[in-house]
């Protein structure tokens, strides 16, 4: 799956535009940067089939100077060897490895714990990190903004599976022959999945990246 090329550009836009906005003090510059801003939101509006204002308006939203997001997930294994995942309720029960945007004041090694337990109920302790990939170049479906996915290995250490969260709808525990094909694709691929049981299988595996 690959980013049209439209989107690429249009997403440059929008971050020229915000950073300008963020360190210009000159008022018609300022205009500049905000019909610079407006332009992008049309082009992701026009192409990508969304309201233009609805795009500005998230657009708007975005302050300092811009920079990928980061979404964190945790690949937790148990004694059997199986790795935990959960159904994202706002992705039609469509399963991934608890996670999620990562909260300031935060590490992503906090974060990544947090979200586990609140997604699912379990605990679990961090082992490493398993990979520190983008977003777009990992093929995942296109989307607004610039993305950093970091991953996890975890080893669970207690706690009793939530069967309903704000989130997710479900919990389950897979072997590495077993995997649910119905996977959320906006947060996790098939081949980042099974490179997860790949650095199970090989702790001492270095860390992904791209």
């Amino acid at each position: 799956m690959s980013e049209p090329q439209w989107l690429t550009w249009a997403r440059d836009v929008q971050a020229i535009a915000q950073n300008g906005l963020t360190f210009c003090h000159n008022p018609y510059d300022r205009e500049r940067y905000e019909q610079l801003r407006a332009l992008s939101a049309r082009m992701m509006g026009a192409l990508g089939e969304t309201e233009p204002a609805t795009v500005e308006a998230l657009f708007a939203g975005e302050m300092g100077y811009a920079t990928p997001k980061i979404d964190v997930r945790g690949a937790v294994f148990n004694a059997q060897g199986q790795i935990l995942m959960v159904r994202e309720t706002i992705d039609q029960g469509r399963w991934t490895l608890p996670g999620g945007w990562a909260d300031v004041n935060l590490t992503t090694a906090e974060n990544t714990l947090k979200e586990i337990f609140e997604e699912s109920g379990y605990r679990a302790e961090i082992v490493k990190l398993a990979a520190l990939w983008d977003r777009t170049r990992q093929g995942h479906p296109p989307d607004v903004f610039s993305c950093a996915k970091v991953f996890y290995l975890c080893t669970l250490t207690g706690g009793v599976a939530h069967e309903q969260t704000t989130e997710t709808s479900g919990t389950g525990w897979f072997d590495r022959d077993s995997l649910p094909v119905d996977l959320s694709l906006t947060r996790l691929l098939p081949s980042q999945l099974r490179r997860m049981f790949d650095h199970y299988d090989r702790p001492g595996l270095p860390t992904d990246y791209d």
